[in-house]
């Protein structure tokens, strides 16, 4: 059989926007380096997301040295320091059912994004030192994240994406599930059977499968959206009202992932979600 192995890295640096592909990144307490320590919040310290503003997957960031450059169709470039400084306003903010503390950016960023996503929001950013701890019913308490959803890693295998392609009317990329890491030469769904890996130096307890929202139906490269990927998924992936795709997982240790890192599966389980007596 293949070895299995990392293929494909991608970090999300602000939550919603585009991710960029990258060949290797560090790991940090929080997950990959900067991945959705920025979020765009509403005038009430709402986060938004694509499931509101299609439009969002048009924006594109790019990490040139110590800067992050912004991107968006009919929009002049802008960019912004990775070091926020210190005495940037802190507010409040809301993501799904957590509240933490967060830091404005600058009034340009505002601006800017509040006329290409035409509401008024706000750019936000967590101090690395700031504390967001992961659903206790599935971490640990030293588990920390960003502004994901919920973890600080979503893992999906090349195979899984292929299977759902061959039921599809018309093939997808794996961009539409918004990964961190694709793994290659697994079986597909194997790591649904999956609880505990090693990728390279760096071990991961896969503790929930993810249900997926409408932003897979979002092309990403246009911002349009279709019904088919959840549709389709809705046929052979649905449990409990929720179609599932990819694994969130948890880093025990921090160091380096590279593509090309061998995957070691070090426990199984039965499979989440366990489709076996779904009709």
């Amino acid at each position: 059989m293949t070895q299995a192995k990392l293929q494909q890295i991608y970090i999300y640096p602000i939550k919603s926007c585009a991710g960029i592909r990258v060949s290797q990144w560090p790991v940090t307490e929080k997950g990959l380096k900067h991945d959705r320590q920025w979020m765009i919040v509403d005038q009430n310290h709402q986060f938004l997301s694509q499931r509101k503003l299609q439009k969002m997957a048009l924006i594109r960031p790019t990490i040139i040295n110590q800067k992050i450059m912004l991107s968006a169709p009919n929009m002049e470039d802008i960019s912004f320091n990775i070091q926020t400084p210190e005495n940037t306003k802190t507010i409040e903010v809301t993501i799904w059912q957590d509240q933490c503390r967060a830091k404005l950016v600058a009034p340009e960023l505002d601006e800017w994004f509040s006329n290409f996503l035409e509401i008024n929001c706000k750019l936000v950013y967590q101090d690395p030192n700031d504390i967001r701890q992961v659903d206790q019913q599935y971490a640990k308490s030293q588990d920390q994240v960003y502004f994901s959803d919920g973890f600080p890693f979503l893992i999906i295998s090349e195979n899984s994406l292929a299977d759902l392609n061959s039921q599809m009317p018309y093939k997808i990329s794996m961009l539409r599930f918004r990964p961190n890491l694709v793994i290659s030469g697994s079986n597909r769904f194997a790591e649904d059977l999956w609880r505990e890996i090693q990728i390279g130096d760096i071990r991961f307890r896969l503790p929930k499968p993810c249900s997926r929202c409408p932003i897979p139906n979002i092309d990403p490269k246009t911002g349009i959206s279709s019904k088919e990927t959840i549709k389709t998924l809705n046929q052979y992936r649905r449990y409990n009202n929720q179609v599932y795709f990819g694994q969130n997982a948890l880093h025990n240790n921090t160091g380096q992932l590279c593509v090309g890192d061998s995957v070691k599966i070090i426990q199984t389980g039965i499979p989440q979600p366990d489709l076996s007596n779904v009709p």
